[in-house]
Formats: C-alpha cells, structure tokens, sequence
C-alpha cells in the first residue's frame, strides 16, 4: 500500500496514514483502494486485535479530499463519485463496528475529509496545542461533508449544536472540541498519543464490544430530531432565510442544512446515503469548481508567495510612519499595532493625530466591555500607536505610507518632507486608489524604493490590500511591501501600474455600468436588485454613495486634465456623465454629504430610501428590461475589464485577479472571482455572451483579440 502503512503487533492494530510525495494525507484514489484493502486485512486479523489505533506520519493527522481530482470532474460523474463515496463510507463503517476499540491519534490538523477520519474512532486523543485546528470547512469550498461528517456531527451535537459546524464552518482547536465532547483527552506531546491510546485500549480489554452513540439502542439525539416543537418552529422558517442569504446562488449550505434535517429522521445507514447523494451532486458542480478553485489553489498560490518576488528575505517593519490620521490612515495604524508594529500616525495637528488614534479605541473598547480583550492588551495595542503633528518621531522608520486626500500636488509634498527621515534602507509608499504610481514616484528621490501599498476601507474589516509596482519599482521593494501586508494579517496582491490599477478600475465599471442603467431610464430599484441578485454584496448605486458620488467626478476630472497635459482627450461613459450631473446640477455627492443615489434620513432607526427625484429625472416607464441581462451587464462588465487588465500585463496571475476581486471590490465568490466566472462559464460561451452585449450595450463589452488570447493562455489546468 501507497499510502497507509499497516502493522498489527500485541494485539494493536495500527494504521498510519502516510501518502508518497505528499507534504499531506488526502483522500485520493490511491488512499481509497489503500483503504478497502488495509480494511479487507484488519477484518481478516480480527481474532488477534484488541485495538485500532489510527496515526499520521505527517505533520499534520490528514488534509481532507483531493481537490485537484475534484476540479476534473463533471456533472455525468456524479454517480461515479457517489458509489466511490460510499464505498470509503463502507469501509469507515466496518471498522467503527468490529467491536474493537478505534482510538484516533491527533497529531496535528484534521480538517474536512481529515476530521471525518478522525471520527471513525470511539476515541479521540489530541495534542493540547492551540495552533491545531479541526472542523469541516467544506462549505467555504461550496462543498458539503460528505464521508459521514454531517450524519456524525449532528449525531454528537445535535441538529442546533452542530449548525455552526457544518453550515458556517466553524473550526475549533483541540480544547475546544473536548469541552464539545468531539475529542475524549488532550496529550502534552506527540510523544503521549500512542501511549495514551494503548492505555484507552487496555482498559477495554474483555469489555463488551465497544460501539459508536448512534449504535447504541438507547441512543437519543442531543435537543431532539425535527419532530420536537421547538426544534420543528425553528426549521420552518430556516429555509427562507438561509435563501434570503445565499440568494439562491449558493447551494452548499442549503444542501447541508437538507442533510441534516432529512437525516435526523432516518437510521444512521440511510442518513449516510442520503448525505452522500446530496454531496456527489455539489461535487459535480460549477459553484463547487469555482469555489474550490479560488479560495483554495488561488488563496494558497498567495499565502505561498507566488506574487512576491524571490529576491530578498522575509522582512517584518519594527517601525512604520503612516502620513494622514483620517479613516484610511487610522485604520492602518489600528491594523499595525494590533500586531505588535510600533507605528507613528501623523497629521498636519495634534487634534487631528489624537482623534485618528482614537479610532483604535474605538474598535478595541467594545471588546473589553466584552471580556473578548483585557485592558492591559488595549493599552499595550494604543501603546504602539504615536499620534503626532511632528516630522522627528517618523525619523528612522522602515516604511512610510502616505494615506492622505487623492491630490497629486499634496501628495509630492508630503513626500518631499518625510521621505529623507525613513532609516537606510527603508521605503516609500502611498495607500492611493487611482492615481499611477509611476507618477507619483517623480516626487520620490528614489522611485527604486517606491511603491503603491492601496488599503480598502474599513481597513479593520477589509481583508485585501493591492501592492502596486511603479515602472522603477524594484524587486526587493515589492517583496518587502509583499511581506509587510502579511505581517500585519492581510492577503497580498501584487498589480502593475496604470490609471486604477486593477481593483479601483474594475470596481469602477461596475458602479458605473449600474449609473448607466440609471441613465437609460431603468428603475432604480430594478437596478440594486440585479445587484443583489448578481450575488455582489450591496448593489452598485449604494455602493457608489458609499464611496462618494464626489470622489467619482474628482477622479473624473483629473482623469480629463491628465489626458490634456499628455496632448489627448478623455471621452466620459454614460454612467460617468450620468454621475457628473448629479453632483455638478443636483448636489447628490454621496453619503457622507447627506444624499445621493439614496436619501439618508437622520431619526434613530429610519432606513435609507432611494432619493425620489430618480423617477422624474431619470425613469422611463416604457424602457424594455430584463433581469437576466442587467445581471449579466453587472458581472460580465467586471470580467471584461478584468481581462483587459490580464492582457495589458496590469495583472500578471489569475489567482491575483480572482482573490482581488473578490475581496477587493465584492464579486460574487459563487462564481470564484472575475476570470473563474470566465472559466466557469466556459471561454466560448463567454466570448459568444459578450458579443451579444457589445452589440446592445457598447464597448464596454468589446473583447479584442489581444484580450481573448490572454484569457486562453492563462486558463487554469489540473
């Protein structure tokens, strides 16, 4: 056997997991067929075994399935992969059931497919160590668990007590899952898990035969099955607000919460068939492919560094200057302190520095109103955190971000002033959305050490930040912002320079093909609800009030003046010019200025409303419309721009594009990012889709042949 070591020696049983060439266990072919046999072997020794224990000779207990034989598969092998699955179930089934005592030794991780694993044994031995993590993360991947993890978990906890597990995917570590009674003992050491699990097995030695809880004729589910009233009053209203959530668009947690219900009311066998349908069809599917392809071989290929370049070594700042105490700048210094960067946060005066700096108090006080924080880590946190309206406390930093407004003439000016004080070695950066980096780099005395740090808001919240490589940007530069965002606990993308760089460039074609719409006499409300329907998280006219109606005409009018200081003009879409007259005729700048796309009225508790002047100026009650297309505008709008972007070597990688637009600018994750929905949809029915809405809708669609080479070039294999 490949990949399952198998030795019986004074009665122990013991199967190691131990795949050939692999850094992990997984569940692939080889380890299935490794399974029946090593299963076939311990029935055929029954006699002479008093005891199963279950080890890994990886650093890790095991990894789950095989995503990248996931990725080959199709809607037709469904029945396939059901038999497959349940033929390992077969097999975890036959051991749980010997009578022989099943002890489970966790070394290390054991998520997805791992922990189900975990779960054949009667007992389960874990090292105490707060790193390890367990649990069924299948769902974030528009999977379910599907070798027994759902009939098993809501067996042990319970139909409520097992919703976060399956439906969320919450992982816990190894104290935690023994106070949930989902591990049995906690060990100091790799060292004491064999030792523990011979000592589990000694004591059930001429004791009737062991047996799992669900086995056992007295057993009753935790809280009780679907016919118990409350647990019945809970489950009637849960599918309408789970699809009030998913929007119809992610089945996973729909199916989970199907698998549960249903078998909760059947046998254990039946449960695991049904279990095992419900996954054969999600494992087939285009939202699953999507999903795993992004948020697992995309996010890896970033955690791994495959955008950073491999020119320097692993760098963390000890010190950071940040230019600008306003939103962006406070929440970077909130981000840097809270992991443990001394971080200087400075603004033209002390008020301004104070207030930013207060904003950490703001996010931290609730936490220690909770007891989720101890004021002693609040005050190490603010600690960190220099507020200023000095130029000497940024003296010797390692880098200096510049956060302040979107003015090239400002921002050359803060450059000029601060840079001279970074410590030898140091670099330059500024947190802007649009505005090239190459250009701003004129100001710097070394462009080399130069580069574009852009920050999404609310920093706190906001996972992503860009990295943006200027023209003269050096490798070593770009490798340390690479490390630098890490460190402080975001995910890196590494972007060249050009006018929006990429995620502020997409995301504008997305407001502005909503502002279109709006513009072509489409309903408002039509239009934010093709948003939602899209899967985006707000629809584009909110958004867009959200980030300022303003800021979009001010960026619209630089974009103009660079254009005519570089001898061209800049034609304006009709979304742009639609948002234009807003601001310029009708003062509609946006949120924060009172009122844009939306009216924000200030009583407690009153909702937002879309501004009621829309109907008359804009509406055309005789427009023709169809959802369908108004949602496809929305997304294939973002895709296209996305692989121009591809094409002009703006991006360099697919997985930079599909974890930035996602985290970056809110594309649906059901359809993996901008080029997976490419990918998804299929490349010839996308280029056909497109053609059809270049002829309807304009340029905006027009994919060149430059473009569509790019695409085809960087089509991911498996």
């Amino acid at each position: 056997m490949k990949t399952i070591q198998y030795e019986l020696a004074d009665g122990i049983a013991t199967l190691t997991f131990d795949e050939e060439g692999s850094p992990v266990n997984t569940m692939c072919l080889q380890w299935q067929q490794d399974l029946a046999d090593v299963t076939a072997q311990v029935v055929k020794d029954k006699e002479s075994i008093r005891g199963i224990v279950l080890a890994s000779a990886k650093s890790t207990f095991f990894a789950g399935a095989d995503l990248k034989g996931t990725m080959r598969l199709q809607p037709s092998d469904a029945p396939r992969v059901f038999e497959e699955i349940e033929r390992m179930k077969k097999c975890f089934r036959t051991l749980e059931t010997l009578g022989r005592p099943v002890v489970s030794c966790l070394n290390g991780a054991a998520l997805g497919g791992g922990w189900e694993v975990a779960l054949i044994a009667h007992y389960r031995i874990a090292i105490d160590n707060p790193k390890i993590q367990f649990g069924l993360p299948e769902v974030t991947l528009g999977l379910i668990p599907g070798a027994t993890g759902v009939t098993k978990m809501t067996r042990l906890l319970g139909l409520m007590g097992a919703q976060p597990y399956i439906m969320e995917s919450k992982l816990f570590s190894p104290r935690e899952a023994l106070e949930l009674g989902l591990v049995h003992e906690l060990v100091p050491d790799a060292a004491s898990l064999r030792p523990a699990a011979l000592a589990f097995i000694a004591r059930h030695d001429g004791v009737s035969p062991i047996a799992q809880p669900w086995d056992d004729k007295n057993y009753k589910m935790p809280g009780g099955t679907p016919s118990n009233p409350k647990i019945a009053g809970m489950l009637s209203v849960a599918p309408a607000v789970l699809r009030q959530k998913t929007r119809g668009r992610y089945p996973a947690p729909e199916y989970a919460l199907a698998t549960m219900v249903e078998g909760a009311q059947v046998d254990y066998d039946t449960a695991l068939r049904i279990e095992s349908r419900y996954l054969a069809r999600l494992i087939t599917s285009p939202v699953a492919k999507n999903m795993i392809n992004t948020f697992f071989f995309d996010m890896n290929a970033i955690k791994s560094g495959q955008s950073r370049p491999a020119v320097a070594e692993r760098y963390k700042p000890k010190k950071v200057g940040i230019l600008g105490a306003g939103m962006m700048g406070a929440g970077i210094a909130y981000q840097q302190a809270s992991r443990g960067i001394e971080t200087v946060l400075r603004d033209v005066t002390q008020d301004k520095a104070d207030a930013g700096k207060a904003y950490s108090v703001k996010i931290t006080q609730p936490r220690v109103d909770k007891g989720r924080m101890s004021p002693h880590d609040q005050a190490a946190l603010l600690d960190k955190i220099t507020a200023t309206a000095a130029l000497e406390p940024l003296q010797g930093c390692d880098l200096i971000i510049e956060a302040v407004f979107e003015n090239r003439e400002l921002k050359a000016k803060v450059t000029q002033e601060t840079e001279a004080l970074l410590a030898p070695g140091g670099f330059f950066a500024s947190n802007t959305s649009t505005l090239p980096i190459t250009g701003l780099a004129k100001a710097s005395a070394n462009p080399a050490k130069f580069v574009g740090i852009h920050f999404f808001s609310p920093v706190d919240k906001m996972k992503l930040v860009e990295i943006i490589r200027g023209k003269q940007t050096d490798d070593q530069t770009v490798a340390r912002a690479f490390d630098y965002v890490q460190a402080i606990g975001k995910i890196p993308i590494v972007v060249n320079d050009s006018r929006g760089f990429f995620t502020s460039r997409v995301f504008g074609t997305f407001v502005m093909e909503g502002a279109a719409m709006v513009g072509e006499g489409i309903p408002a409300a039509v239009i934010e609800q093709a948003g939602m329907q899209a899967g985006m998280p707000v629809g584009p006219l909110a958004v867009m009030d959200e980030t300022a109606l303003s800021l979009s005409v001010h960026v619209l009018d630089q974009t103009r003046a660079d254009f005519r200081a570089e001898g061209g003009t800049y034609i304006a879409s009709p979304g742009e010019l639609l948002v234009e007259r807003l601001v310029k005729e009708y003062d509609r700048n946006g949120r924060a200025a009172g009122g844009g796309f939306y009216e924000y009225p200030q009583e407690k508790g009153a909702k937002k409303f879309l501004w009621p002047e829309l109907k008359s100026l804009f509406e055309k009650p005789g427009v023709p419309w169809s959802m369908p297309d108004l949602i496809d505008r929305l997304l294939y709008r973002q895709s296209v721009e996305t692989a121009r972007c591809l094409s002009e070597n703006v991006l360099t990688s697919v997985h930079d594009a599909n974890i930035g637009s996602i985290f970056g600018i809110g594309f649906p994750a059901w359809a993996g990012g901008a080029m997976q929905f490419i990918y998804g949809t299929g490349i010839d029915a996308f280029f056909a889709r497109a053609a059809q809405l270049a002829d309807t809708y304009g340029p905006g669609f027009v994919l060149t042949q430059k473009v569509k080479d790019a695409i085809r070039s960087h089509e991911p294999r498996y």
